[in-house]
């Protein structure tokens, strides 16, 4: 088992005096048989009222409501987490998904459909060709194989350009300029799996990272595949290699953009400037 200490600090400067609106807070790691939570502390200033409540993916979100003007908005965690997936390759796939390809039994491709959905066809053209320069439909392979052996191509293909500007690139445009964030990688990996007929989604979280733990870092993703047997099982193409306990889930998407850490809005006629900073420590 691992600690470790996470502090997430995002600052909104505004030119003048704003009405908040409600911020939507997605800060809080997912608790499971692989990790815990020991203490989680959340605040803001202005201060805020806070409701919790559990979306239809099954994420924490917290909504902040704010009722007095502002020039300055500071939202802050901290949590302190254990951490027990210190061998992410100790599970067991079934049978009939150990070599691909296979099909999901009818029970589960009814709850998984949501995430097998491809791609419009021209991304999918790009994809599929992308996919045949690490895979023939004759060559026998595992399907864990094929999933690492895809996640290491994007790793040695594009070159990792981190980016402050939210949202995320779409596969063509990451395709196109050979570079992109975690995110944009995240999601050429989502759907490349996605046309493989597999069931994937989008993570976002932390990465400990322990040559930069002392350095400002930022939140993460990777893609998640439900492999029958062993469940979702994450692969990030940032490092080319299978998520492992140096991972903090926090919350997961079938769509790359419906899970930032933060989205809210102001009212007034001003500017804004934002200062993100997170750390991740091991304890």
């Amino acid at each position: 088992m691992k600690r470790y200490k996470i502090i997430h600090r995002t600052y909104y400067n505004y030119s003048t005096q704003v009405s908040l609106g409600e911020h939507h807070l997605l800060l809080r790691p997912k608790e499971d048989h692989e990790l815990r939570i020991e203490s989680f502390h959340l605040k803001s200033t202005p201060s805020a009222k806070i409701l919790w409540y559990r979306d239809v993916e099954d994420n924490s979100v917290a909504i902040a409501s704010f009722s007095e003007p502002t020039q300055h908005l500071l939202i802050e965690s901290e949590v302190m987490i254990q951490q027990y997936n210190e061998s992410p390759l100790d599970f067991i796939v079934a049978d009939y998904a150990i070599t691909f390809p296979f099909q999901y039994l009818d029970d589960d491709r009814f709850l998984l459909a949501p995430y097998m959905l491809l791609p419009d066809s021209s991304t999918q053209h790009l994809l599929d060709t992308l996919l045949a320069t690490i895979y023939t439909q004759q060559e026998p392979i595992q399907t864990y194989t094929l999933l690492q052996r895809l996640s290491h191509h994007i790793y040695r293909r594009f070159t990792y350009k981190s980016r402050e500007e939210p949202g995320v690139q779409s596969v063509a445009q990451t395709l196109q300029l050979g570079s992109g964030s975690c995110r944009d990688f995240a999601l050429v990996f989502m759907e490349a799996a996605r046309c493989l007929g597999l069931a994937a989604r989008f993570v976002s979280g932390y990465l400990y990272a322990p040559l930069m733990s002392a350095q400002v870092g930022s939140t993460h993703a990777w893609a998640e595949v439900y492999l029958p047997g062993g469940g979702w099982k994450g692969f990030d193409p940032t490092i080319g290699d299978i998520a492992g306990e140096d991972h903090i889930r926090v919350a997961v998407s079938r769509l790359p953009q419906a899970v930032p850490p933060i989205a809210g809005s102001f009212s007034g006629n001003a500017t804004s400037t934002l200062d993100v900073g997170v750390w991740v420590t091991l304890c």
